[in-house]
């Protein structure tokens, strides 16, 4: 149907739409080869530019035509001699009163050229700006963001703690307020999209399950992000205190949300399940560093925090900034009850 359109178009409307075409499309891809750093989009671009070049070359070509036309001199001559001989039958029928011959037919006006192909370049440069400027302008689809999606908890049974606990959330709630469109930006890998999500309705340990802490965890190629909320008695001061006297040397306290938070890190535990029969599995072992963001539930800091720790396989571990970053748009988007039922 393009195609056919194509064809039906004036040489000046159709030219000049494909160089404009080819043009975008050549600089589009060029800007993702250079950004994304593969090899595919720069050779459509390189396919598209050459298309272009070709295009510019032929309309060039043709306007030189038209700017020099071939001298018609050869061709006027005879005309003029058969005009010439037959003036006197003309005069003839003039006398006889048939009336004088009608004339030659006045040449048509040709269309402006120019006119034509600024025209078509204005309308087709709109629409190429339309499309450009249409993915930031409109608003995004949330759900092609998520690769997955948290896990319905709503018949789970809530452990005692929770209806002992009046604000605490669920897993659940902690995993759609962390499963964003925008985590993998705030990670400072934007091109990984989530690969696992999980929600779970935990008690803290040595509570006896008298301490809610639901936890939530979303899973990308290169991070791994996870938020739980502890809903004790425990300020983050005497936090800070407990976590020095256990040794720990990457303690940072700081604000965040208007209200305390601190930095620390630690080895998470790594170990093997054996599927196949023959025993238990491995050893648990220490598994790679990972950073945690502790923040305060509230600005008065009257106890219970919640945590904010990203890992990888590797062993990396992104900036402290990050988590941040994680904990300001999280955090607020987390939901507060003042009952349970």
């Amino acid at each position: 149907m393009l195609g056919l359109l194509l064809r039906l178009l004036p040489f000046w409307v159709r030219e000049p739409l494909l160089i404009v075409l080819g043009s975008v499309l050549g600089v589009r891809l060029s800007y993702i080869a250079i950004q994304d750093h593969e090899w595919a989009p720069a050779g459509f671009a390189a396919v598209f530019l050459l298309f272009t070049a070709i295009r510019v070359h032929m309309v060039v070509r043709a306007l030189r035509a038209r700017g020099n036309p071939s001298p018609t001199a050869s061709v006027k001559e005879p005309a003029a001699s058969v005009e010439g001989q037959s003036q006197a039958p003309a005069q003839t029928q003039a006398q006889d009163g048939a009336g004088p011959l009608p004339g030659p037919a006045a040449p048509e006006k040709e269309p402006n050229v120019w006119g034509q192909a600024v025209a078509a370049v204005a309308v087709f440069g709109a629409l190429a700006a339309a499309l450009w400027l249409a993915p930031r302008v409109l608003p995004s689809d949330d759900n092609a963001s998520h690769s997955v999606s948290c896990p319905s908890a709503e018949d789970e049974k809530l452990p005692k703690a929770y209806k002992m606990t009046p604000r605490a959330v669920t897993g659940d709630q902690l995993c759609q307020a962390l499963n964003r469109p925008d985590l993998a930006v705030l990670l400072g890998t934007p091109q990984e999209t989530a690969t696992t999500a999980s929600g779970s309705n935990d008690t803290a340990l040595l509570t006896d399950g008298k301490v809610a802490q639901p936890e939530a965890e979303i899973g990308f190629d290169t991070y791994t992000v996870h938020l739980s909320a502890t809903y004790n008695d425990l300020p983050t001061a005497q936090y800070v205190k407990l976590m020095k006297m256990g040794g720990d040397t990457e303690v940072k306290t700081l604000t965040v949300l208007g209200r305390p938070a601190v930095f620390s890190s630690d080895h998470t535990m790594k170990f093997e399940i054996d599927l196949g029969g023959g025993g238990s599995g491995g050893p648990v072992e220490q598994g790679p560093l990972a950073r945690t963001l502790s923040v305060a539930l509230d600005p008065k800091d009257r106890g219970g925090y919640y945590d904010i720790t990203v890992w990888s396989e590797s062993g990396a571990l992104p900036d402290d900034s990050v988590l941040v970053g994680i904990a300001e748009k999280v955090l607020p988007t987390v939901p507060e009850r003042t009952a349970r039922s």
